[in-house]
């Protein structure tokens, strides 16, 4: 096997070749950070590399293997973190200035976890600033560059986290999410990504942007990776006051492509309204395969999505701003152009707007909630525009130009809100970019979500190998 189609495989085939001895967890991790090392100058995918210590690590894992001590299948594979996820006593920076040289005492609640499944820490991701934007064009470490094409934004704020995993840099990751920052640069990167349920996995240790509305969750090739990160991320942790206990699922097993009387809801008036007319005839074909494959489809109403923006734009930014207000008092040109004019709106809305907005925001969640006693999973696109160009503030919608940051967030936002599980799966390319469409589910039921998107991802067998920059 060519050193190319390892950097190819998903990580369910590359652990069954690390389980039986064929490729070693220090064969593989050399062979990724060359990849990421090749590739950083054009990409920027990594903001630093942890070179020695992986491969320290990656020995370790092997040593253990031989042994017969095997921990499951992310024991020896090499992957990149986001650099708003503490790996205690080593540098997280946030993409900021001010956190520049900041180092935590602890790992984060998830760096334990993937240390205990045996994962192999190679390095840290670029993001957007403190994960406040959707473009990761970084004042301060940089661009990152989508490896469909060079000249397109990755989507943000977990920007390096999907080029990299769409570059062959990293087999899988993490992304976090507070309005789309996992869907939004997997769906632009042609991965599967997944914000998880809120709670479901902990957030101590993540650098927080807004706290009702954070997630940690995985960016993965196919379902059945990101099934394998959920499961050794989920679980409780009493540091981290949102994390709910929960019985715990093993979602591996429990996936199937069987979609034969599954009840799909689709939104119309609001999931489908202003899309560009390419990614709609995507979503909509791979719905009308669902349906010829067995699956019902049901036209649901949700009134409340109507006030979603409003909500989302209330919290967000009354949440990020109370984090950073201090800072912003004591030296507000520190941060970075777009997030600095974030956090001056935020301290606009008074105590009124913010607690009205809770009020919309519960009876939105409850509109949701009534929903899935109709349906199993809502559909929608994950994101109505292409990624547009670095550095350009607007989108193509119908052949007009629309601001980017409010409408990139669309579909996504009301997930946040609601903390329900959200996940976005590839469905095909439109000028060469790939277009995701997410799949909602109920509260704490991961499971059916992942068995939607394995039938889609059957029907559509897309292909993740493809991006330019990983074959250059």
């Amino acid at each position: 096997m060519s050193n190319q189609d390892l950097l190819s495989l998903p990580v369910s085939e590359l652990a069954e070749l690390i389980k039986s001895r064929k490729v070693s967890s220090l064969e593989l991790t050399k062979l990724v950070l060359a990849q990421a090392q090749r590739l950083n100058p054009s990409i920027n995918a990594y903001v630093s590399f942890r070179e020695e210590k992986a491969l320290a690590e990656a020995k370790a894992m092997d040593a253990e293997i031989a042994a017969g001590n095997y921990r499951g299948p992310l024991h020896g594979i090499p992957m990149g973190i986001k650099d708003n996820i503490y790996v205690g006593s080593e540098v997280t920076t946030m993409a900021s200035k001010f956190h520049k040289d900041f180092v935590s005492q602890d790992d984060a609640s998830v760096i334990a976890k993937l240390k205990e499944a045996g994962a192999v820490l190679i390095g840290k991701l670029n993001m957007h600033e403190y994960a406040w934007g959707i473009t990761n064009n970084s004042p301060h470490f940089g661009a990152v560059k989508n490896p469909w094409n060079l000249e397109k934004i990755p989507g943000g704020s977990s920007g390096g986290s999907g080029a990299a995993v769409a570059a062959g840099m990293s087999p899988i990751t993490l992304g976090t999410d507070t309005a789309g920052s996992i869907r939004i640069p997997s769906s632009a990167c042609g991965l599967v990504g997944l914000k998880p349920t809120h709670g479901l996995v902990a957030k101590y240790g993540c650098f927080p942007l807004a706290w009702s509305l954070d997630h940690i969750g995985p960016m993965a090739r196919t379902v059945k990776d990101a099934a394998i990160m959920l499961q050794a991320i989920a679980g409780h942790d009493p540091r981290d006051p949102t994390s709910k206990k929960v019985a715990s699922v093993d979602y591996v097993a429990n996936l199937s492509a069987d979609i034969k009387g599954k009840v799909i809801g689709i939104e119309e008036d609001y999931f489908f309204k202003d899309v560009d007319a390419p990614i709609e005839k995507l979503v909509r074909a791979q719905i009308a395969e669902l349906e010829a494959n067995g699956a019902i489809i049901k036209k649901v109403s949700i009134p409340a999505l109507k006030n979603a923006e409003y909500i989302e734009l209330i919290t967000s930014l009354s949440e990020a701003s109370t984090i950073h207000h201090e800072q912003m008092k004591k030296d507000p040109n520190g941060f970075g152009d777009d997030i600095r004019m974030l956090f001056e709106l935020g301290e606009l809305p008074t105590a009124v707007d913010y607690l009205q907005a809770q009020q919309l925001r519960r009876e939105l969640k409850q509109q949701f909630s009534a929903i899935f006693d109709e349906v199993d999973v809502l559909i929608a696109p994950t994101l109505p525009v292409l990624p547009n160009d670095i550095g350009s503030p607007t989108a193509q919608l119908n052949g007009k130009e629309v601001d980017l940051l409010n409408h990139i967030i669309r579909f996504t936002g009301p997930n946040n809100l609601t903390g329900l599980p959200s996940l976005t799966i590839p469905v095909g390319l439109v000028k060469g970019l790939p277009v995701g469409m997410q799949i909602v589910g109920p509260a704490f039921n991961e499971s059916k979500v992942f068995n939607i998107a394995a039938a889609v991802e059957k029907q559509t067998q897309f292909d993740y190998t493809a991006p330019v920059a990983m074959n250059a």
